[in-house]
């Protein structure tokens, strides 16, 4: 089955390669890597909850990053909400406030970017309440 498995991932890098090469698909390949993300580190916590991280870093290569802000594309944004709409569909709940943080980097590992998710720790409203009593 792994062999199978690793066979399917091949296919899968091949065919998206492909498809960047042709018709430079990069915001449609950076939502796809932001979905597998999400759900690659969802949490089940219940019959009916399912938790994932609410912080994606989005690191591009300069190349991409010049390419996809000449379009005009307000990427972060974009990701955003097409991430919280992939979120809804799943019925996911965050771990916190989503924040999806485009930046540049000289060290992605394909040479477009690099995709990586965390939950970040947030102050429950509860604490405030007991710091005031």
């Amino acid at each position: 089955m792994q062999t199978l498995n690793r066979w399917e991932r091949a296919i899968e890098r091949w065919e998206a390669s492909l498809l960047a090469k042709v018709a430079r698909s990069e915001p449609v390949e950076l939502l796809d890597a932001l979905k597998r993300e999400c759900d690659s580190h969802a949490v089940v916590c219940g019959p009916t909850r399912v938790v994932v991280p609410n912080v994606y870093d989005v690191e591009l290569a300069d190349a991409v990053y010049e390419e996809l802000t000449r379009r005009g594309c307000r990427v972060g944004q974009v990701l955003t909400d097409r991430l919280m709409r992939h979120a809804e569909d799943k019925g996911y709940e965050w771990a916190g406030p989503l924040a999806v943080r485009v930046s540049r980097s000289d060290r992605v590992p394909n040479g477009r970017y690099r995709v990586v998710g965390r939950p970040m720790r947030h102050i429950r409203a509860d604490a405030f309440t007991d710091a005031a009593a």
